[in-house]
C-alpha cells in the first residue's frame, strides 16, 4: 500500500542510522572511520536489494514480491502494483482483441487488415478461403503480391476508394468479388471482399432477358403496324372502327418507342467502348438536337434558346452522349406547359464542362426527385401516357453519366421550374477541332 510520506520516514531512518555510527565513532575517537563503515554497509545492504529485484523481476516466477523492510518496501510494492495494473489492462486488451477478432470471423464478407506499406496485418478465415491467403504464414507480406489481378492493383494504387470494383476470385473464376477499401487509424487500410457472384449473374441474365425480349417484339410489332397502316381511312366509316384503328396504331408506336429505349438502354449497359478513344463535337450534336426540338415544339409555342460554346469538344461516346442530351431536351419540351421557356447551355464550369436543361414549367414535387432515373417511375403516369413517354429516358441518361464518370443533378420548385445538368470532368476537355 501506498503512504504518500514513506520517503519522510525512510529519510530519518537514514539520518538516525548515520548518526548513530558517528556516535560510536566519536565515542571511540574516530568518527570518520566509524560513518565510513555505517555508509559501506549501507550500500551493501542495498546492493543486496538491487539483486534480490533483479531476480525477481527477471527469474523470479512469482508474481508476489519478497518481504521487506525500509524503503524497498515501497519500491517492490510500487513495481507489483504496475504490474497488476499492466496485467490488467493486457487481460482488457486481449479480451477487446479477441472480440474483434470473433466479431471479423463471423462477417459475411472476407477482411483484410493491410498497413501503410500494404503489408498484411491480419486476415479472417474467409480471406483465407476465398482469397487464397495463408496465415500466418502471409503475415508481413504485401497485398499486391499476392492478389495479381491488373484490376486490383490499379485500384489498389490508385488510392481513390470511392466506389468498390469488381473483380474474379483469385482462386475460383467463376466467382465475382465486389472489392472495397477503407482507410482507417493511423495509415491502415481495411479490405473487404464480397462475393456478388448470384448477383452479377441475376443482373447479367435481367439483361439478356430485357434485350432479348425487346428485340423479339420487334418484329410483330412492325408487322402489326404495317397491317394497320394498310386499313384506309374512310371518313364514313364505323365512328368505333375508325377510333379502334386509331388506338392500336397509337399503342403500337408508343410499344415501339418502348422497345427503343430498352435496347438503347441494354447497349449502354453492356458497353464497353472506351470514353477516351474518340473526341465528341458537342456543338454539332446539340445543333441537330436544337432543330429536332424545333420541329417538336411546332404546337406547343415554347420559346427555346441554345447557349452553346461552339469550340467546346469533349471526349467520349458520341452515341450515347446524344441520346443523354436529347432526352433532357425533348422531355422539357413535352413536360413544359404551352408557352414556356426552355434554355439549353453548354459551356465551361469550375470542376469542367457544363451541361444544363432550364424551363418554368409546373416543376416537380421534392418526394419525386430521388426516384425520377429509376425505370419507368413517372411523376404523373396519365400526362406521360398522353405524350408518349416510356419512362425510360432519364434512367438512360443516369446510365450514359455514369459511364461518362458523371451524375445527374435534378433541382426544381413547384410552379418555378426545373433545372436537369450534369458536368463532365475537366480530363474529358479535348482540343479545338
Amino acid at each position: 500500500m501506498y503512504y504518500p510520506f514513506s520517503w519522510l520516514r525512510s529519510t530519518l531512518r537514514l539520518a538516525l542510522y548515520l548518526v548513530a555510527f558517528a556516535l560510536i565513532g566519536w565515542y571511540l575517537d574516530d568518527m570518520l572511520v566509524a560513518v565510513a563503515i555505517g555508509a559501506t554497509i549501507l550500500l551493501v545492504f542495498n546492493y543486496w536489494h538491487l539483486y534480490k529485484l533483479n531476480r525477481w523481476l527477471w527469474h523470479s516466477r512469482k508474481m508476489s514480491p519478497p518481504t521487506v523492510k525500509g524503503m524497498w518496501e515501497h519500491i517492490y510494492e510500487g513495481i507489483y502494483y504496475l504490474q497488476r495494473r499492466n496485467r490488467n489492462k493486457r487481460k482488457e486488451l486481449g479480451a477487446l482483441v479477441k472480440r474483434f477478432r470473433e466479431g471479423s470471423e463471423a462477417l459475411p464478407d472476407a477482411a483484410v487488415v493491410v498497413d501503410a506499406k500494404a503489408c498484411i496485418i491480419w486476415c479472417n478465415r474467409l480471406a483465407r478461403l476465398d482469397l487464397g491467403l495463408k496465415w500466418p504464414q502471409d503475415a508481413g507480406r504485401r497485398i499486391d503480391n499476392l492478389l495479381r489481378h491488373p484490376d486490383f492493383i490499379q485500384y489498389f494504387h490508385t488510392g481513390n476508394f470511392k466506389y468498390p470494383i469488381e473483380v474474379p476470385s483469385p482462386t475460383n473464376p467463376n466467382k465475382t468479388f465486389e472489392y472495397r477499401i477503407m482507410p482507417y487509424g493511423e495509415e491502415h487500410l481495411l479490405l473487404i471482399a464480397r462475393d456478388i457472384t448470384r448477383v452479377s449473374q441475376l443482373e447479367e441474365m435481367r439483361k439478356d432477358f430485357v434485350a432479348n425480349v425487346s428485340h423479339e417484339l420487334r418484329t410483330p410489332l412492325t408487322v402489326i403496324n404495317g397491317y394497320l397502316e394498310l386499313f384506309p381511312e374512310d371518313q364514313e366509316q364505323d365512328p368505333f372502327v375508325a377510333k379502334a384503328l386509331q388506338e392500336m396504331t397509337s399503342q403500337t408506336q408508343r410499344m415501339q418507342n418502348l422497345i427503343e429505349d430498352l435496347l438503347v438502354l441494354s447497349r449502354i449497359e453492356a458497353s464497353s467502348e472506351r470514353i477516351y478513344e474518340n473526341v465528341v463535337n458537342i456543338p454539332a450534336v446539340l445543333s441537330q438536337i436544337e432543330r429536332e426540338a424545333n420541329a417538336l415544339n411546332k404546337d406547343k409555342g415554347h420559346k427555346i434558346s441554345f447557349h452553346v460554346d461552339p469550340d467546346l469538344t469533349v471526349f467520349g461516346v458520341e452515341t450515347e452522349l446524344r441520346s443523354a442530351c436529347s432526352n433532357l431536351v425533348f422531355n422539357a419540351v413535352n413536360y413544359t406547359p404551352p408557352g414556356g421557356e426552355i434554355s439549353v447551355y453548354w459551356e465551361h464550369s469550375d470542376n469542367g464542362v457544363s451541361f444544363a436543361v432550364v424551363d418554368n414549367g409546373d416543376g416537380i414535387e421534392a418526394s419525386h426527385l430521388n426516384r425520377l432515373t429509376e425505370r419507368f417511375y413517372r411523376v404523373d403516369k396519365a400526362r406521360s401516357r398522353k405524350t408518349g413517354g416510356s419512362g425510360l429516358g432519364l434512367s438512360i441518361v443516369k446510365h450514359v453519366l455514369s459511364h461518362h464518370n458523371s451524375r445527374l443533378d435534378i433541382q426544381s420548385k413547384v410552379g418555378e421550374g426545373s433545372r436537369f445538368s450534369f458536368v463532365l470532368d475537366r480530363e474529358l476537355i479535348a482540343e479545338q477541332l
